[in-house]
């Protein structure tokens, strides 16, 4: 959206719609369990960690229709300013900003190829590896407890009605 638009306000920002759905993505990210029960490190990488494996859920499920294009970009923009402004925040300076948010678009990209992958599995064994591979966990974590609970997790998604899930109502 153009700084002329946003100043005037002649167009609605299309990112609007999904602003429920990534708040949404974020509150689940952040809930207790991940840490307490499933052994994710509670570390500003450990969250952010969640928020991608999360949001790939999301992704993954939007894939699943092809008439929406549209929304699994805005939802990524999303992030990509939420994690704009997480860096800034952290003293992340002008300079090098783009240059961190490339490495984890990058980041992102291969995560939900490797999530894409591996749910798509019946058993967690790739799944497994995947979160091993992804999650900041702590030391002595089961790997396998986070695989479950990130399959029910998908497996809640992939039952929601699209108007549902597009909204942010995802019930945990």
């Amino acid at each position: 959206m153009s700084l002329l638009s946003r100043l005037f306000g002649t167009r609605n920002d299309p990112r609007d719609a999904m602003r429920p759905l990534w708040h949404r993505v974020v509150e689940i990210s952040r809930e207790k369990q991940w840490y307490a029960d499933y052994g994710v490190a509670d570390t500003v990488a450990g969250r952010f960690d969640m928020i991608s494996a999360i949001l790939c859920v999301v992704l993954i499920r939007l894939e699943q229709n092809p008439e929406l294009k549209l929304e699994p970009v805005a939802l990524t923009e999303l992030f990509v300013d939420d994690m704009d402004g997480q860096l800034r925040q952290s003293g992340v300076g002008d300079v090098v900003v783009g240059k961190h948010i490339g490495r984890l678009m990058s980041v992102l990209g291969g995560r939900l190829g490797a999530y894409r992958d591996a749910l798509a599995q019946a058993d967690d064994t790739a799944l497994r590896g995947a979160i091993e591979r992804n999650l900041t966990l702590v030391d002595g974590a089961e790997p396998a407890k986070t695989a479950v609970a990130l399959r029910a997790f998908h497996q809640a998604v992939a039952a929601l009605e699209e108007t549902d899930l597009l909204a942010g109502r995802i019930a945990r």
